[in-house]
């Protein structure tokens, strides 16, 4: 067994392989950027070596300066989690080269099944279902077009190094090809150094089920079962789950003897995964088609772990070392269901923007996981950030990954919205509400699931997630209770009250458009009539609040507004005015501001690179029309016109970096 290894990678990957390695008694070494200088993974490893500036392509992808730190270090071996070097050939030969152990798979395997287009071509040659499409060179957009009129649409460009949802672009009529073929061109090569792009028939009502396979370097290949990764929005998955509330036994079965013979035909070993689009429209389950092989760990492995029970980066580690696996096919279970949410750093109460900057408070419900596969209770958390680190814009989006587990499907679901009610994230915008909200969807939990999920349930973006009644009375209740803390605090600090005059207890809560009567009577409480059973602690500045509501847990994250309180709490973030009874007559008469009309400009939407303006000084545009491309975080967000009109100032130029809110240009 290796003594020492280093992770060529960063973030909460980093930090998932050191606790493995720790657990079992081999020794760490850490790589790192300018920006991660201070990273949690940086921290926890046994050594850690500076390998360059913050960008990506001068640090982390320089396969020469992680050779470099092995030597200096002295470590056996490198794991390269997922991204960066993980799939390149290029990169497990000069391992080899140097003498270093690569704890992935053979170079022959990556090379046969890291090219998209290539790897279709195997797979059809070995017998496996593939989707209809050109496996070939595209010339150019003229060329693209003809192949999508051949195919016929919808169509999807997929750029062929690609992964992760980059580069890739769904097409359904000839329009979307002329628009979007240059841009999945353009993402290809900045993110992965190869332009080439494939296209291929788009499967109506697909679903995106994946099989996990792990083989040693003794022949041996097994599938640890499969995964449901539907849900996704631009090709990324959100969601995660195992096993898949479609596949039946027979299927399962089906899809991983399948996958188990491609990978014996490519001399296959450590963990890798075949990706399979399934027809949700065939009954039988029996259409699935071969996508593609991802060649290293997968971002969503914890859901398997936590119904195999087998820590797959141990797996790897003691593959690469030439140990034979210690289990067969049929010591493979299904234990439970798994769910995995993915929280990123992007605001879908904004159209999902990036959002980068410091996380100004950082508090997930459970700290990051110490080794037990299942977390705490069924709650794991995969992460590789900090109270007061920074998410930059130089990396992938991703700040954790909420994992639980639990006897059944909804139990798991359950559990992830009680986890996502506690999980604290401050100073920058995260999609925490929304993935309660899928958690919570009717469609998800009846597990009618396909990739248009999101797009289908949300076609006009995300508001928040559908309210009760009772749980905005129970909020109405909650925020009186703090106003009453927060009164007394006032009374006991200065005086404001008076010596001898009590807080009321009597108010009104307007939340949204209703108002609310609360009032307190010892410890019961009323809304609107309505009495409630509400035992709670608050104390002024807490920003979580833990109440039972008629025995029911609910936590709310609670932020003090100049009239109230702002309360996020399943999905959903409700503004609530809190005024004493006494007085909310006289208030109502207040006038509220307005937020001023910026419709007739174009702003950035976020931090990132104006890489095209589409118009000029003059130019009349309709609603719906491409205006201008800006590229952050590694993906090309295209800026559509709101409304028609005439622009009248172009205030950008393509090749700028703008900061969130710049104004490209001003309409008349």
């Amino acid at each position: 067994m290796f003594k020492k290894i280093l992770i060529a990678n960063r973030g909460e990957i980093a930090c998932r392989v050191i606790r493995t390695a720790k657990r079992m008694g081999i020794a760490t070494v850490a790589v790192y950027s300018d920006a991660d200088a201070r990273a949690p993974f940086v921290q926890m490893a046994d050594e850690a070596v500076h390998i360059g500036p913050s960008p990506a392509a001068q640090s982390y992808l320089i396969a020469e300066k992680i050779i470099e730190a092995c030597k200096q270090t002295g470590a056996e071996a490198v794991h390269p989690g997922y991204g960066f070097l993980s799939e390149r050939t290029s990169f497990a030969q000069a391992l080899a080269d140097n003498g270093i152990a690569f704890i992935g798979p053979p170079i022959n395997a990556i090379a046969a099944m890291g090219d998209k287009i290539e790897s279709k071509k195997l797979a059809k040659a070995a017998g496996v279902n593939v989707v209809p499409g050109f496996v070939g060179e595209i010339e150019d957009t003229e060329h693209a077009v003809r192949i999508s009129d051949e195919i016929g649409y919808p169509v999807m460009m997929k750029a062929s190094a690609g992964g992760g949802g980059k580069g890739m672009r769904l097409a359904y009529n000839e329009q979307d090809v002329r628009e979007g073929f240059e841009a999945t061109k353009r993402e290809g090569l900045n993110s992965f150094g190869d332009d080439r792009v494939f296209i291929e028939k788009f499967i109506l009502n697909p679903r995106h089920i994946e099989i996990q396979i792990l083989g040693d370097q003794h022949g041996n290949v097994l599938y640890l079962n499969e995964r449901e990764c539907s849900i996704q929005r631009r090709h990324q998955k959100v969601v995660e789950e195992a096993p898949s509330p479609f596949v039946t036994p027979k299927m399962r079965k089906a899809m991983g003897e399948q996958c188990v013979a491609l990978s014996k035909a490519v001399g296959y070993f450590s963990a890798g995964t075949v990706e399979l689009i399934v027809s949700g429209a065939d009954p039988s389950g029996e259409s699935f088609y071969f996508l593609e092989m991802n060649t290293r760990l997968q971002v969503e492995h914890p859901v398997t772990e936590c119904i195999t029970g087998i820590d797959l980066v141990e797996q790897m580690i003691r593959v690469a070392a030439g140990e034979k696996l210690a289990l067969t096919q049929d010591d493979v279970k299904i234990d439970g269901w798994a769910i995995e949410n993915r929280v990123y750093a992007e605001d879908p109460y904004r159209g999902f923007l990036p959002s980068t900057g410091r996380l100004v408070r950082y508090n997930p419900p459970v700290k990051g996981w110490t080794g037990d596969i299942r977390g705490v209770d069924g709650v794991r958390v995969d992460d590789g950030v900090m109270d007061g680190g920074e998410v930059s814009m130089f990396y992938d989006p991703m700040i954790a990954k909420l994992i639980t587990w639990a006897p059944t499907r909804e139990e798991a679901a359950d559990k992830q919205i009680t986890a996502l009610d506690k999980f604290e994230i401050e100073g920058l915008g995260h999609n925490i509400d929304f993935v309660s909200a899928i958690m919570q969807h009717p469609r998800f939990r009846s597990g009618e699931l396909t990739t248009g999920f999101i797009a289908e349930e949300y076609p006009d973006g995300f508001s928040g997630a559908a309210t009760s009644p009772d749980l905005i009375r129970a909020l109405a209740a909650i925020a009186a209770f703090a106003a009453t803390a927060e009164a007394d605090r006032a009374r006991q600090i200065d005086g404001q009250l008076g010596d001898e005059l009590e807080p009321p207890l009597a108010w009104q809560v307007k939340i949204g458009d209703a108002i609310h009567d609360v009032a307190f009577e010892g410890e019961d409480v009323t809304v609107d009539g309505h009495s409630f059973d509400l035992a709670i602690e608050y104390t002024p500045g807490d920003r979580l609040v833990e109440a039972e509501v008629n025995g029911e847990e609910l936590a709310v994250k609670l932020a003090k507004t100049r009239m109230g309180f702002k309360l996020t709490t399943r999905g959903a973030i409700h503004q609530a005015r809190v005024l004493p009874a006494s007085i909310a007559p006289l208030a109502a008469h207040m006038i509220e501001k307005t937020p001023p009309d910026l419709s007739r400009f174009l702003l950035c939407p976020m931090p990132g690179l104006l890489v095209a303006l589409h118009v000029q000084v003059g130019d009349k545009v309709e609603a719906g029309q491409p205006l201008a491309v800006v590229e952050a975080m590694k993906m090309e967000n295209i800026l559509r016109a709101e409304k028609s009109a005439v622009v009248k100032t172009v205030n950008a130029k393509a090749g700028e970096s703008l900061a969130v809110d710049a104004v490209i240009l001003e309409m008349e």
